[in-house]
């Protein structure tokens, strides 16, 4: 089941947001991982989806708001998206996608942007399988004071 996360959620949800920064090469800190995803819940400036079974969660999606100028309407950005391997192959990223995407129509929003690494084999193989367009016509820069 798809549902959005609440703070009960925050002992399980923090643990696999902390898989998911391990992922990205991140050291491991669950504490911090609480502390952030129970400040984006208190402040509701993130919406977060959760897969969960009999109690257990499977994975979860969180998706910030950001505004196009130049179209005058909301974008989603999809910044994580993780299933616990354990639950891996069961559909369950496409599930979770399919929540963000459903957050967008709710809202009026005219999209959904993500960004993954050039060496994320999986997602790249999942994002064009959930109908996600490769932008190819545009550059990607970051700039980032020592953080």
């Amino acid at each position: 089941m798809i549902r959005p996360a609440t703070s009960v959620d925050l002992p399980q949800l923090a643990n696999l947001f902390d898989q998911y920064r391990v992922f990205y090469r991140k050291d491991s800190d669950i504490q911090g991982a609480q502390n952030f995803l129970q400040e984006r819940l208190t402040l509701a400036d993130s919406h977060i989806y959760v897969s969960e079974e009999n109690g257990i969660l499977q994975g979860f999606v969180q998706l910030y708001p950001i505004f196009s100028s130049t179209r005058m309407q909301r974008l989603w950005l999809l910044n994580d998206l993780f299933v616990a391997p354990n639950h891996r192959g069961k559909g369950l990223s496409l599930l979770l996608l399919d929540a963000g995407k459903q957050l967008c129509r709710n809202t009026n929003a005219c999209g959904v942007l993500l960004e993954t690494e050039k060496s994320n084999a999986i997602g790249n193989q999942l994002y064009p399988r959930a109908d996600f367009k490769l932008n190819d016509g545009s550059n990607f820069y970051e700039w980032n004071p020592d953080c």
